[in-house]
């Protein structure tokens, strides 16, 4: 089954409007990248900005990998974490609220999905009597459990739309899943979350503050890759059809076949690989900071896995066309820019493995020192001298249980900064940042179109000098 047409579709035929997925960087500055389905709906969502829609349906490229929703550490080492992921939901503005989401989401898992009633359960906020009693039309109680802020309450970020949540589980089985924390609401993974419907009543503010939206609203999310993975059988997301292509590809560069309990490495690069395609192909450079700087450490986090599997040049490229066809046509422009893609991720590649090779030494030596606690002036060495970013030096820590001495890390790293500082003294820059903020108060920011257009017609409207100083305001063609 195709999963994201069955949904979408499912929606639309019930006077759902169809939206496409919006960019990866959103226009936004509380939130480093999209990190939900309902983003693209947020002003519509505080009635800043009208809509003629009265429902709606998209499938959302999400990405957690920095800010507020941050899963890149879980990455390769769960079955279930991603950096990328795509969002399938259903948005009400002015139409159903409570009880048309609870119908709508019951009828598409039993009857379109055919997911068993047997294998289902729900939670609902502890505060919430109204879709605790609306759940009880289709489940005993036994099955609905409430619980509190932490796990049923949403909000996108620190501020912005929020509201109570009903969520949906599925259970795997306690034949596979029987931990200590495999129950409902445990972190287990034997009772999956697989929906979560968000009953949007408030606007969160920056002092903490909640006043009651003037239409409340539904935004709803269903994981696509756990969907997949549990019509397919399978009890992880990376052995659905979504992720094996790339895993045996991955394997056949390795030249060792891919085996779930030895191939955390596989898995990072699977996920991450992925993530850079979309991120590139959103126009998301390499940088030493903000979003190209979360791209960096993607990319360089799967490339030390790939190092760790005995790959010694660079690799993710020859995966590219691989991760786009696994989306099956769903984003068009991944195929018009995959050798642009390409080009980018390979230049990270070489660069990060004479990194690797000059510091993997010196990390070596340390390591086979330390006894409980790696060194924090090493570690800022490796930083220093040789490029690796204090994460990465945590990362390939991590899998020998070893911590660093982060305060010597950090003390060597803000007397770093503090000589930094002290070089730009006098240099006028805090001044020229005042000016440049002026001059986008005015005019607003300029939009790089360069990605989709080889010529465009723009305007110049005004000139300034080298001190920021505007020396024409009148429009200049």
């Amino acid at each position: 089954m195709n999963i994201r047409k069955a949904f979408l579709d499912f929606f639309q035929s019930r006077e759902h409007t169809l939206h496409s997925s919006m960019p990866l960087v959103p226009n936004d500055d509380s939130l480093l990248f999209v990190n939900a389905g309902m983003v693209k709906f947020k002003d519509i969502f505080t009635g800043k900005v009208p809509t003629s829609d009265t429902n709606a349906t998209s499938c959302q490229l999400c990405l957690r990998a920095g800010g507020k929703h941050n899963d890149l550490e879980n990455v390769g080492y769960t079955r279930r974490h991603h950096t990328l992921f795509e969002m399938l939901g259903n948005f009400s503005f002015k139409g159903y609220f409570k009880e048309g989401a609870i119908d709508y989401a019951y009828e598409f898992i039993t009857e379109t999905l055919k997911l068993p009633k047997d294998k289902l359960w729900v939670t609902v906020h502890e505060s919430d009597d109204e879709a605790y009693a609306l759940w009880q039309k289709y489940f005993a109680v036994e099955r609905i459990k409430k619980l509190g802020d932490k796990d049923n309450f949403w909000q996108m970020g620190d501020t912005g739309p929020c509201g109570p949540c009903s969520e949906i589980f599925y259970d795997q089985g306690e034949e596979d899943f029987h931990s200590s924390e495999d129950y409902l609401g445990g972190d287990g993974d034997r009772f999956l979350e697989i929906w979560n419907l968000v009953f949007m009543q408030y606007e969160q503010f920056k002092d903490g503050t909640r006043k009651e939206l003037a239409q409340k609203c539904i935004d709803t999310g269903m994981g696509l890759e756990r969907v997949q993975a549990i019509l397919e059988g399978v009890t992880s997301n990376f052995d659905s059809s979504l992720f094996m292509p790339i895993l045996n590809d991955i394997a056949g560069i390795v030249g060792k076949p891919y085996e779930y309990e030895s191939g955390a490495s596989y898995r990072v690069i699977a996920d991450h690989i992925r993530s850079a395609v979309l991120l590139i192909s959103d126009g998301v450079l390499f940088e030493k900071e903000g979003r190209g700087y979360v791209l960096r450490r993607i990319v360089r986090r799967a490339v030390r896995h790939g190092f760790l599997l005995g790959l010694k040049k660079p690799f993710m490229t020859s995966l590219v066309d691989r991760v786009i066809a696994t989306f099956d046509g769903a984003y068009p422009s991944l195929e018009a820019k995959s050798e642009y893609i390409k080009e980018h991720i390979h230049t990270e590649e070489e660069r990060f493995y004479q990194t690797i090779v000059n510091g993997m030494d010196l990390f070596k030596q340390e390591l086979q020192k330390t006894k409980d606690t790696f060194s924090g002036e090493v570690a800022f060495k490796l930083y220093d001298t040789y490029g690796f970013p204090f994460d990465l030096t945590e990362d390939m820590l991590r899998e020998q249980n070893i911590p660093i001495d982060t305060d010597a890390y950090e003390m060597l790293m803000n007397k770093q900064k503090e000589m930094a500082r002290s070089h730009w003294k006098g240099s006028g820059d805090t001044g020229k940042q005042e000016n440049f903020k002026t001059i986008i108060d005015e005019f607003g920011l300029n939009e790089f179109v360069g990605y989709e257009n080889t010529s465009f017609d723009s305007k110049t409207l005004a000139l300034f000098d080298e001190n920021f100083e505007k020396t024409r305001s009148e429009e200049v063609v």
